[in-house]
Order: structure tokens, then C-alpha cells, then sequence
């Protein structure tokens, strides 16, 4: 299923996509977090996200215990990783929600402090 590229998702929408592993050895369904600006958009038929996941028993460095992952339209406490990707809109299924301000400022820290962006 692909998503319609027309409705425009954007940041701080927690999404659901078929996600390339890694490896690129395959895919998997999941939600991710829609990083990248409005300004980003413009233009392009992409967007930069953040993998999320259900596994909360290990939190890596650069990824965040969401405080309020039912406000994101999560149906289990997740974690947003650090694992970033760019991704086609059309790859987009459905918005499940959107994270919190207290949240989506934590990932900032992160995204700061993962990609050495801070002096």
C-alpha cells in the first residue's frame, strides 16, 4: 500500500511506512517520526524521519522514551531512535498522530547532540 502524496503529513507527525532495514535486506511496517522542516518539503516528494520502536528495553545513545507515546498514536510505549532515514512521501500509508511538544523538544536534544551539532 502507498500512501496518497497529496495529504501533506509533516514535522512532528508520527507515520506509518514500510521501513528498509538497515542492511537493505528487507523492510519492515512501522511508525516513524517525520524530522524534517516545512521549508525541507518544498519541492521534494521526501521526507527525513526517525524510526520508532516498541522495544523500550534497550534505549541506545541518540534515541528517547517518549513521556506521551498515546498522544502520538502509539498503542505501546516506544522509543524514537536514532536511526534517521529519507524516505519517498509515497511511501507514507497513514498519520497514526503527533508527538508531544515536551517529546518532540527531547528529540531535538538528541538530534543535537547525536549529530555533534552543537559546539
Amino acid at each position: 500500500m502507498t500512501g496518497s502524496s497529496d495529504q501533506p503529513f509533516i514535522r512532528r507527525d508520527v507515520v506509518l511506512v514500510n521501513f528498509l532495514f538497515s542492511e537493505e535486506t528487507g523492510s519492515k511496517r512501522r511508525p516513524v517520526l517525520v524530522l524534517s522542516s516545512p521549508e525541507y518539503h518544498q519541492g521534494r516528494q521526501e521526507s527525513v524521519v526517525a524510526a520508532v520502536t516498541s522495544n523500550t528495553r534497550r534505549v541506545l545513545p541518540g534515541d528517547l522514551l517518549m513521556d506521551d507515546w498515546e498522544h502520538a498514536g502509539l498503542p505501546l510505549p516506544s522509543v524514537v531512535t536514532g536511526i534517521i532515514r529519507t524516505i519517498k512521501q509515497g511511501m507514507i500509508e497513514r498519520k497514526l498522530g503527533q508527538v508531544s511538544d515536551k517529546d518532540m523538544a527531547n528529540v531535538e536534544i538528541n538530534l543535537i547532540n547525536t549529530l555533534g551539532l552543537k559546539g
